[in-house]
């Protein structure tokens, strides 16, 4: 669904009245505020709607490219929230998940953080961004969740062996083997940039989305007229499964 973001109330799914441990994952890689990164008044709004109906733990998760840690970038970019918990990723213990996929677009198996395994509810908060002609969207956003110490080529940080094997089929792959429930975009503007993922050019939008993550990104991907290609490939991995 999409809202007008002066209207937004962040209204949680029934399913998550039944959870005990919630987890938020943000875009917070960079001390940059939105529309670069998430910004604290839309995970605020979405921590205040849980309070309505959960008094579920609720932690909040991201990483750095780098692998540095990511909580100085928290005090920058004013994550403080009450009874909240925030996470560095680069701290968790990392479990191998295996692909659901028999045909994998990329990878078998992806390392993924235990936080994650171990919550009831996932869900991924994210800016409108665009990199040259493909959404960054909710999906994207997962790729912060993943280990640079196990995926980082040579010295450099990042995520470049995942890089390498084609981002699109990763992000793919990564759709089915770590469901989120629910996604939502941060599209009160819109953010392009073809190279630095820090400077680009803003426009106005004035929306927000939210909604499963695959129709979530989709949405976006038609407001903003590009062809995202992780979720054509996302059809292809959903027909396999005979979804």
């Amino acid at each position: 669904m999409i809202y007008n973001a002066s209207d937004f109330i962040f209204t949680p799914p029934p399913g998550l009245s039944w959870a005990r441990r919630v987890l938020i994952k943000p875009y917070a890689s960079y001390p940059l505020s939105y529309p670069v990164t998430t910004s604290p008044e839309i995970l605020n709004t979405i921590i205040e709607g849980i309070r309505k109906i959960s008094d579920a733990d609720i932690l909040i998760a991201d990483g750095t490219p780098s692998g540095e840690s990511i909580y100085p970038i928290y005090q920058t970019l004013g994550y403080n929230f009450r009874r909240v918990l925030l996470l560095d990723v680069r701290d968790s213990i990392f479990l191998e998940m295996e692909n659901p996929l028999t045909q994998f677009f990329a990878t078998p198996t992806f390392w993924v953080p235990n936080v994650v395994i171990r919550s009831d509810f996932l869900i991924s908060v994210t800016p409108f961004k665009v990199w040259r002609n493909s959404g960054q969207f909710s999906i994207a956003n997962l790729l912060g969740l993943l280990p640079v110490s196990k995926y980082k080529k040579g010295k450099q940080g990042g995520w470049g062996s995942l890089y390498e094997l084609g981002i699109d089929k990763v992000l793919a792959d990564l759709y089915f083997t770590l469901p989120f429930d629910l996604s939502i975009i941060e599209a009160r503007e819109k953010f392009f940039y073809t190279g630095d993922p820090a400077k680009g050019r803003v426009e106005k939008c004035g929306k927000i989305f939210i909604g499963e993550p695959y129709e979530v990104d989709r949405e976006a991907s038609q407001l903003a007229d590009i062809d995202t290609e992780y979720l054509r490939l996302i059809d292809e991995g959903r027909s396999q499964l005979g979804d």
